[in-house]
């Protein structure tokens, strides 16, 4: 919690000015049951009109001043809480930016959005809460039973009495329920990850008749969600009703015993109606104070799960100060896998084990390989999304650890197996990879991407707006595009993985050879499962069950390799090998 305190630091006046305004208007309530007993004794017992209107002035300003120091009290939490609220998603935004691939992995996409917004929201909840009642309600208590005490101390027995019966109510309460919020949480992240995995994988599930098992998963989580919150409901639903019964008993004692008092001459009617007032003060800010501690509890458990993002140190650091040279001896390859192994975290298994090769400057280059044979795992390390648990990846003979984070990005270019594209214009999307490229740099890597054809097509072009998640597209369309966004920002590294897969034979040739003419000093990396792809490409680099099954061209490999034999054999005949 400490950690958070930072982000509440830019709203120190607002933190320190709104309670004392709070206070003020604690003093005003606190005052009105005592200035009262003037108006029932010495106005109404005297019927003494004037002093009756005198004192009520004196008790409206005290109302009046009391509504401003409460709305200015609230001025303030507003804008501290809202104002470390924005600080702190920004921070964690950013921090997760920072996050490789393990720590996304870790967290999950879905509990990563909760933290950042509903943890947050209970956070800020919170703070406004501290500002606005943590001093105001503890002053009212104490201030009360003093109060109540100076009035008449016999009477205050009662009072004594009944507030370790509701202490002791509001404790059996909170000990239910305060668990159960925490498990509230943890249900409300599975239900996420269950709307999320409906919502990004909705064609997949009509297309495979899963519409009503997916109901039916979501009913389920969602009613045990409902049943999680409504069991806390009910146990917290009987705050109000136990707390109110106390209470009204201890009035009735003090009703009864108060009237004996006036009856012997021990207390004023005055003083009996202000003692119920400070009683009724007291007890009410034991109901208060019992749902802050429900509040701040549920801001800990959420303080703690923000904390965990934000002190969360990345797996990969970017500590090196190498460049990219792009004039080095052409001798050294760009790229060299030393001897490298990786395993995923928690897996006892390498993803791989023992790759060792060389690509040199401008090759086209084919990765192939079965399905799980750890052709995504390889290329992912290029471009630093995990680091090698064994030997090292060499860029233009330098480890890719010794590298600005910068260089990697800006020399690498890579299209991901799964084309995702953003909310804008076509053109922007292109742009994400050069924000700074030209509208005909931009037109010049959709036509090398094959994109420009389709793109032309539309009515608006390059201005045709792209939905969430690029459903007005094609998956080829997709595909292409994100192709084209890698190529704006002419890289030295191209990486497909598995990017040409939505594409039928034509257009695949067809962009290998756009690839090869307008950029032959880009070291361009394939991966896929298609011969045909690779067929014709400077080096085959063929994967098997995570090891290394051959390295050369296609000649050499159906010479050298099985695996790469068996895999010719399974998509062409003899004949066209």
């Amino acid at each position: 919690m400490n950690y958070l305190l930072k982000f509440v630091k830019p709203y120190k006046r607002q933190v320190t000015l709104g309670p004392i305004f709070k206070l003020l208007e604690a003093v005003f309530e606190i005052s009105i049951p005592t200035i009262m007993i003037f108006i029932t004794d010495k106005g109404i017992g005297t019927k003494n009109i004037n002093y009756i209107f005198e004192i009520g002035l004196i008790m409206l300003s005290m109302a009046i001043l009391g509504v401003l120091s409460s709305f200015t009290c609230q001025y303030f939490a507003s804008i501290a809480s809202q104002g470390f609220g924005t600080a702190l998603r920004n921070e964690m935004f950013k921090k997760i930016g920072t996050f490789s691939y393990n720590e996304i992995d870790d967290f999950g996409t879905p509990s990563l959005i909760n933290r950042v917004t509903n943890d947050v929201n209970q956070l800020q909840l919170g703070l406004a809460m501290l500002i606005r009642l943590a001093i105001r309600v503890p002053f009212l208590c104490i201030g009360g039973i003093i109060m109540a005490m100076y009035l008449d101390v016999k009477l205050s027995l009662i009072m004594y009495l009944s507030i370790p019966f509701f202490a002791f109510a509001i404790y059996l309460i909170m000990n239910k329920s305060l668990p159960l919020y925490k498990v509230v949480q943890r249900k409300l992240d599975k239900l996420s990850l269950i709307l999320r995995e409906n919502l990004s994988g909705v064609r997949v599930i009509r297309a495979f008749s899963r519409v009503e098992g997916e109901k039916v998963r979501f009913r389920e989580s969602n009613e045990e969600l409902a049943s999680t919150a409504i069991k806390v409901g009910k146990i917290s639903a009987l705050m109000n009703p136990v707390t109110s019964v106390i209470m009204n008993f201890a009035l009735m004692a003090v009703i009864w015993f108060g009237g004996i008092r006036v009856n012997v001459g021990g207390m004023t009617t005055g003083q009996v109606i202000a003692y119920i007032n400070y009683i009724n003060m007291v007890l009410s800010a034991l109901i208060v104070l019992a749902s802050l501690i429900v509040t701040f509890t549920k801001a800990a458990a959420s303080a703690a799960r923000v904390n965990e993002v934000l002190r969360t140190e990345p797996s990969i650091k970017y500590s090196g100060n190498s460049e990219f040279s792009k004039n080095i001896n052409k001798d050294i390859p760009i790229i060299k896998f030393d001897n490298v192994s990786f395993s995923y975290k928690g897996s006892k298994e390498d993803a791989i084990s023992n790759i060792s090769f060389e690509i040199k400057r401008g090759q086209m280059v084919g990765i192939i390989g079965g399905t799980g044979s750890g052709k995504t795992t390889l290329v992912n390390l290029i471009p630093r999304l995990y680091d090698t648990s064994k030997g090292n990846v060499l860029l233009n003979g330098i480890n890719v650890k010794d590298y600005y984070k910068k260089e990697i990005d800006n020399n690498i270019g890579l299209v991901p197996q799964k084309a995702v594209l953003f909310t804008g214009t076509v053109s922007e999307n292109i742009r994400w990879g050069a924000q700074n490229a030209s509208m005909s740099e931009v037109k010049k890597a959709a036509e090398i991407g094959m994109a420009a054809d389709f793109i032309e097509k539309m009515p608006e072009k390059y201005d045709t707006y792209i939905s969430q998640g690029g459903v007005n597209f094609s998956g080829g369309q997709k595909q292409r595009l994100t192709i084209a966004r890698a190529l704006v920002k002419k890289p030295e590294i191209l990486i497909m993985d598995d990017s040409l897969s939505a594409l039928d034979y034509a257009t695949d040739a067809a962009l290998r050879k756009a690839l090869k003419e307008n950029s032959s000093d880009t070291t361009v990396i394939m991966v896929t499962q298609r011969i045909s792809t690779v067929k014709d490409a400077d080096l085959i680099i063929v994967l098997d069950d995570g090891k290394l099954a051959g390295v050369g061209n296609h000649e050499q490999l159906l010479k050298e390799s099985e695996v790469y034999r068996e895999i010719c054999s399974s998509q062409v005949t003899k004949e066209a090998m």
